[in-house]
């Protein structure tokens, strides 16, 4: 069973960040949404590698796919790689920049955190592999959002 404090922060990792998307408009949403959804398929498909290698350990006993890493793709993966875009499209270097700092903070700092408060922490990852593991992913979503980019402005 998780518990109530993991349960609270699951549901805040997926509203918080989707509520986000109320204000990034609504060509932005038609413009990126392909890209995100392309990114949370990927990331959960890289959660279920990480899950079964034991990367990371959560500190609920039931060890869900469902209740510990889902929430964690569906949740700010897709709305944070659309502000990102919508914010850096058309300017790699300013991508991959926000893209570091953001993944830096979740890699060396927020999953300490989460580490504090027990919902996770990573096991068999140092922070830099971690970083790496999250980060490798930008370029992913950027070459996506390049190729529809292209395909639009040839058709």
């Amino acid at each position: 069973m998780i518990s109530r404090r993991h349960f609270a922060f699951n549901l805040s990792i997926i509203i918080i960040p989707w509520l986000s998307l109320l204000f990034i408009g609504k060509r932005s949403i038609k413009r990126y949404s392909f890209a995100g959804i392309f990114i949370i398929i990927f990331e959960i498909i890289n959660h279920i590698f990480g899950h079964k290698r034991k990367w990371w350990k959560f500190y609920d006993k039931q060890g869900s796919f469902l209740t510990n890493e889902l929430p964690f793709s569906i949740g700010p993966y897709m709305p944070l790689s659309m502000w990102l875009l919508k914010h850096s499209y058309g300017n790699f270097k300013k991508f991959i920049l926000l893209n570091v700092i953001a993944d830096g903070l979740f890699a060396f700092l927020f999953i300490d955190l989460l580490k504090k408060v027990k919902i996770v922490g990573l096991d068999r990852l140092s922070n830099l592999n971690f970083f790496i593991y999250i980060h490798y992913k930008a370029y992913l979503l950027y070459g996506v959002q390049y190729l529809l980019e292209k395909i639009k402005s040839s058709g």
